[in-house]
């Protein structure tokens, strides 16, 4: 589904990326894990198109995309949930979910994809005419969530989707992410937590200084009793 080789980008004359690269198939659900400033957010950047990428390989449904815009891969079917949520406070959170079906094309019907985001998402339902600003912060992660699920992608990127959310919505969060892989969308999860992270995927790159230092399958790199020094060690 998603394959970068050699990608290099960054910030003005500032590289961040040093010639990355990883592979997620069809179907799977693969983590990103590092420490702040490892550069995982650059590369989410970098795959949506909002940042140039200066070198690299980047191909999406077995397509060279490398030179396509934000809203080209949208259209093919990839789809971001930013770091921060970034939705629109002052919005309903119904039309939050309608700005997500810009993107949707002809792949399926609005009305289709509002009865899968609430069924998935019961709060949402509940609280549809409601200003999105006013709701807890547990519920702007779904809303951020059920936004790019509107328009019905092949594969989702999450970025920090966890952070600063009491365990109880994490699990409620993560039950939501294994139906939807159940369901057959590919997911890449960006997280600084490892165990989050490895108890809801199958493979794990580790990304270190802007580049992948290390890739395993979740479940070996969970098993190892060295796993916290091992992953301090690499942060150095």
């Amino acid at each position: 589904m998603l394959k970068l080789a050699d990608i290099s980008g960054g910030y003005g004359p500032l590289n961040i990326l040093d010639h990355a690269g990883l592979r997620v198939e069809k179907g799977e659900a693969v983590a990103l894990l590092g420490p702040n400033g490892a550069g995982k957010s650059t590369l989410m950047a970098a795959i949506t198109a909002t940042l140039p990428r200066r070198t690299g390989l980047f191909q999406f449904g077995g397509k060279d995309v490398s030179g396509a815009a934000s809203h080209t891969l949208a259209a093919l079917g990839l789809a971001l949930v930013p770091e921060g949520r970034q939705i629109f406070a002052p919005f309903t959170v119904r039309d939050n979910l309608r700005l997500g079906t810009i993107a949707l094309g002809r792949r399926g019907k609005a009305s289709e994809r509002f009865d899968y985001v609430f069924d998935l998402f019961p709060k949402l339902a509940e609280r549809a005419g409601q200003r999105a600003g006013t709701m807890s912060g547990g519920e702007q992660q779904m809303l951020a969530i059920g936004r790019a699920l509107m328009s019905q992608p092949a594969m989702l990127l999450l970025d920090e989707p966890f952070l600063g959310l009491a365990p109880k919505i994490i699990e409620e969060i993560a039950g939501a992410l294994k139906t939807l892989q159940s369901d057959g969308l590919t997911i890449l999860l960006v997280e600084q937590k490892l165990d989050i992270a490895l108890k809801h995927t199958t493979r794990t790159y580790v990304m270190l200084k802007g580049r992948i230092a290390l890739e395993s399958s979740s479940a070996a790199l969970a098993s190892r009793v060295d796993l916290n020094n091992l992953y301090f060690t690499l942060s150095q």
